[in-house]
């Protein structure tokens, strides 16, 4: 019965999907064949594009070479000596002349004077009367040889390529304008029975929550008849929120292959060119395309592109942005129950759009895509495993309790770093060092042996980074201590990791004052044990001063300050509403906490300078230091 009911669902989805699609061919997107084609016929089109376009300008060259020949002939034939029309006349009417030659159409001429062997130059006003008056002169006994050249093939070409040539290139630029109207090989279609780009919800993991919500949307677009016959509206718009790398992109792709249906895929940035008016002809042409594949997905990432807040339109850019917008509203507004379309979106940065954009009707839902915790990061690594040859020892539960905050896409990157590895190293499958090693080259970058530190600074980062790790190991509330090192990574001359075992979603004022001092560790033991300070700490230094002033002035975690939020990356202009003296009250109370910090780091290590002195010790005879060794220092 089951299947009976499956069959008779999937011959309903059959009919709807003819009948969305009888106004057009519906042959088109239907197998690989006519893909092929249509991918044929594009390619043909750019090649004879590129063709005309190689040709014209060899055209163009050509021309102005033989431009310049004709120009210089004209200005010197043969002889470096001219002779003016009224010499030249003098001339003839003497019988001084001999020879005189001239190319048919041309108004100079070459003159050979009795007694002279090289010919001159000159230029006459009108060539019949010139002719006339020889061929006279001759009559009289004045013999004159008047040799008359064919004018040149090519030279008789160029002068009607010139005054043809503005006519030819507006003709070509008014087919590049049209053609640039059109999409081109902007808005990829991925169809439904391409197996090799297909994507499902298996492929997607640490998402549970939001495939639960996109449910409805596959259901939707596989049964839209059962949601019509009840009253109910699928929304038209899904907006996917989140940090890069959290899969929205991929989620989309997968609603389209869970429903089967055609995926039309386009960045916000293509919809924009330097020409006035085609991001608006790009989103006609876009909704166009879709509707002749009905049911389908558009997928817009990176919206913010297009889609962000409407200026006063002062300049064209704004103008431009703004009619693109406005044509993508219209579009929106424009859906209706014939043409089964759903469009998608993704943005990092969603308090960037339009509230227009917003607002029900058009992206009536809002999904956003969070960092998957520790059971969906260990799904994520399962997934990106499955084509990878991992040791018998590797737990993947460990790498993801070691990964909060890790986004899908840096899980992956993890992963292919340690497959790099494992490959230099000629080993036979991926060992839990080199995934570690992966994760430090992400995290603090490549390590540098070849770089030569002097004793002096080997002394001066080892006691930095040992100041670090004291501080943070009697803070409460500041994580385990994983490895303390300094080998050069990256930018960095050492670095203290920590264990990253707890997802956390909330950061108290405690936590955040000790992460302060934590961070004020490596200089508050340069200053105590070395007399003196250095660059190395203005990573920390810029970090914590970040730290301090988000507690002051976005989290309202000062006394003095109270409760307010002042964010004015959102809003500049906000911090006028207090004037002057709230600006003053914010500097004095960012620097209060830095200052107590960095005397609360020093105590610490004045409490505890005997154990600064040994891990700096042990730091410059091993290097780096693990999180058993350096406990070992505590027993």
């Amino acid at each position: 019965m089951k299947n009976n009911k499956k069959d008779r669902q999937e011959v309903e989805f059959n009919k709807n999907k003819k009948r969305n699609r009888k106004k057009y061919n519906k042959e088109e997107y239907k197998d690989n064949d006519n893909k092929n084609n249509r991918k044929n016929k594009d390619d043909n089109k750019k090649l004879v594009l590129w063709l005309i376009i190689a040709l014209l300008s060899i055209f163009i060259v050509t021309c102005l070479i033989i431009a310049t020949v004709k120009e210089n002939k004209d200005k010197n034939v043969i002889g470096e000596d001219e002779i003016s029309y009224t010499n030249l006349i003098k001339q003839i009417n003497d019988g001084n002349v001999e020879k005189i030659k001239m190319t048919v159409g041309s108004t100079t001429v070459e003159v050979t004077l009795k007694g002279e062997e090289e010919p001159k130059t000159g230029i006459i006003p009108s060539t019949q009367a010139f002719i006339e008056l020889v061929q006279e002169k001759s009559q009289e006994g004045n013999e004159i040889e008047l040799v008359q050249v064919k004018p040149n093939t090519f030279l008789i070409i160029a002068d009607r390529a010139f005054s043809l040539l503005p006519t030819i290139l507006m003709v070509v630029l008014f087919g590049l304008l049209i053609q640039m109207q059109g999409l081109g090989n902007k808005g990829k279609v991925y169809e439904p029975d391409e197996n090799d780009t297909k994507t499902t919800f298996d492929d997607v993991a640490g998402l549970d929550e939001e495939k639960q919500e996109m449910i409805e949307i596959v259901n939707f677009l596989k049964n839209p008849d059962e949601f019509y016959k009840m009253g109910a509206k699928i929304p038209k718009g899904v907006l996917l929120c989140g940090q890069p790398g959290t899969g929205k992109t991929l989620i989309a792709r997968a609603i389209a292959g869970e429903a089967n249906v055609p995926f039309i895929s386009m960045s916000g940035s293509e919809f924009t060119e330097m020409f006035a008016g085609l991001g608006a002809s790009r989103v006609r042409k876009l909704f166009d395309k879709a509707k002749k594949m009905s049911p389908a997905i558009i997928f817009i990432d990176e919206i913010d592109a297009i889609g962000s807040k409407r200026s006063d339109g002062s300049t064209a850019a704004d103008n431009d942005n703004n009619q693109t917008l406005n044509q993508l509203l219209v579009e929106m507004d424009g859906f209706d129950s014939e043409h089964t379309i759903i469009l998608l979106a993704a943005t990092n940065r969603p308090d960037m759009l339009d509230k227009a954009l917003l607002r029900p009707g058009r992206f009536d839902r809002q999904i956003t895509i969070g960092l998957p915790d520790m059971n969906g990061r260990e799904a994520i690594l399962k997934i990106h495993a499955r084509d990878k040859k991992l040791a018998d020892d590797v737990d993947l539960k460990a790498i993801a309790g070691d990964t909060a905050g890790f986004t899908g896409a840096e899980l992956e990157n993890i992963l292919n770093e340690a497959a790099i590895i494992a490959t230099i190293n000629k080993e036979k499958a991926i060992t839990n060092k080199d995934i570690d090693d992966a994760l430090k080259k992400v995290t603090v970058g490549v390590e540098k042996h070849s770089r030569i530190m002097s004793e002096k600074d080997k002394r001066l980062t080892a006691y930095h980074e040992a100041g670090h790790a004291i501080v943070s190991r009697f803070l409460q509330t500041q994580k385990d201590i994983k490895e303390v090192s300094i080998i050069p990574r990256g930018i960095a001359g050492g670095y203290t990791m920590y264990k990253t075992n707890e997802d956390k979603y909330y950061i108290s004022k405690t936590e955040m004052l000790e992460k302060l001092i934590a961070l004020l560790g490596g200089r508050a033991s340069e200053k105590l044990i070395l007399k003196d300070i250095s660059t190395g700490a203005s990573n920390d230094l810029e970090v914590a001063t970040d730290i301090a002033k988000n507690m002051v002035t976005i989290y309202g975690m000062s006394d003095n300050i109270g409760p307010l939020s002042i964010n004015l990356e959102k809003d500049p202009y906000q911090m006028q509403l207090f004037g002057e003296s709230m600006e003053n009250a914010i500097g004095k109370e960012v620097k209060a906490l830095m200052d107590n910090a960095y005397a609360q780091a020093q105590a610490i290590l004045v409490q505890h300078i005997d154990k600064l002195h040994e891990l700096a010790a042990l730091l410059i005879e091993k290097e780096v230091i693990s999180a058993e060794e350096f406990e070992k220092l505590f027993e």
